[in-house]
């Protein structure tokens, strides 16, 4: 164990999925990473714990049966004692949650209590994937650890800066107001860390920057943010609406629920799934992985082209789309798995874009790197990011902030 500090400045964050739990222990003197994991197949016989401790010692992998997140979490806090990080160390200030959805009424990280735990649950028919998880890791942290600040980092807050006529569909205000009817947009934490770096990038501050950030990854993202304020992002009530993803559609004609009703006899249930889990790349090609889809297209692979032709377009209108919303953008930055390592769609993405003063540089598009770098060249009057996200740094930022604040 090590020699505690006079103020606790360690931070737990969690990311509870369905049958998963990521983690990260991370020190906010310096941002630093002390260890990092993953709990997946939970509930399951074959369930898998990875451990990373990251000052020194070795990378550990455990099999076998973990029955819930309540025994997951057990798992995580012993694997974390061993490395002399255990969770009932005096230098943790606080555990940090990833909460999907937190509605209108969180629009920053929150320290939990009863109230908030009813609040998230009374979400989970607009999230019904998420926010059931979400609360499973947190009240089981709040078991294993009651004495201590659980934060909630909510996906929505961010999008919470959006006007009105940005937010609202334009449906029967009653109806949607009785049900919550509303774009939230998602991947906050992503976009708000993203924004922010990009105007460091730049050397200026947030506030004297526009940045459409493009987060691309199995799911994906874009939005409009104007001096560190989002004005508009892509995902709407759910995480369905927006960009071409890996399995969901993105933007869609809503009528074609009802045709698929009618005419397929297709039921809510079936056309969910359909929409969520078999559209999008894998539904026009039959895959989601954007390296294999590229290797296809060098091939000749035509279904394949036509996927990736059908992404990129999509992502060019919502470039278009959103530099019209700000009016004048200082930077388009892309993240997240698909944005930080495909350099085809980077190039594909902003081909054709020069007369709104965007390019990309092939030679800098093509560097392979881990840290945020500008890949338009020098005469380019916007600049193009690549930035990579850091959702987990982000977290533990705003949790420690909230619970120093107050201490």
């Amino acid at each position: 164990m090590t020699t505690p500090t006079s103020t606790p400045t360690r931070v737990l964050v969690l990311n509870s999925g369905s049958s998963s739990v990521k983690y990260q222990l991370l020190d906010m003197r310096a941002g630093s990473r002390l260890a990092l994991g993953l709990v997946e197949r939970i509930g399951e016989e074959t369930s898998r714990l990875v451990h990373t401790p990251l000052l020194g010692g070795e990378r550990r992998e455990k099999s076998g049966p973990i029955s819930d997140h309540a025994a997951a979490l057990k798992a995580v806090a012993e694997e974390l004692a061993a490395d002399g990080l255990g969770l009932d160390s005096p230098e943790l200030a606080a555990i940090g949650h990833r909460v999907v959805h937190g509605g209108l009424r969180f629009t920053a990280p929150t320290v939990i209590d009863e109230e908030v735990l009813a609040e998230i649950e009374r979400l989970v028919p607009v999230a019904p994937l998420h926010n059931p998880a979400n609360l499973t890791g947190i009240r089981t942290a709040m078991a294993l650890r009651p004495d201590l600040p659980q934060v909630a980092v909510f996906d929505t807050a961010f999008h919470t800066t959006m006007p009105e006529s940005a937010a609202r569909y334009a449906i029967d205000v009653e109806t949607a107001d009785a049900h919550r009817i509303r774009r939230y947009g998602f991947h906050g934490t992503s976009h708000a860390y993203v924004s922010r770096e990009t105007a460091r990038l730049l050397g200026k501050e947030p506030e004297q920057v526009n940045v459409i950030v493009l987060h691309l990854g199995n799911g994906a993202s874009a939005s409009a943010v104007r001096g560190g304020r989002c004005v508009d992002t892509s995902m709407g009530l759910t995480p369905l609406e927006g960009l071409v993803m890996g399995t969901r559609s993105g933007d869609i004609d809503p009528a074609v629920t009802f045709h698929l009703k009618r005419v397929a006899g297709m039921s809510a249930d079936e056309i969910d799934v359909l929409l969520n889990k078999r559209s999008g790349l894998v539904g026009l090609c039959g895959d989601n992985d954007m390296r294999e889809i590229r290797r296809r297209v060098d091939e000749g692979d035509e279904r394949a082209a036509l996927a990736f032709d059908i992404y990129v377009h999509r992502l060019k209108k919502y470039i278009g789309a959103y530099y019209a919303v700000l009016g004048r953008v200082d930077a388009v930055a892309f993240t997240a798995g698909v944005g930080e390592n495909a350099a085809p769609v980077r190039e594909a993405a902003i081909a054709g874009l020069e007369e709104l003063g965007l390019a990309v540089d092939a030679d800098l598009n093509a560097v392979r790197s881990d840290e945020a770098r500008i890949i338009s060249p020098e005469y380019a009057r916007v600049a193009v990011a690549v930035v990579p996200t850091d959702e987990e740094l982000e977290i533990a930022r705003q949790s420690y902030a909230l619970v120093t604040a107050a201490a």
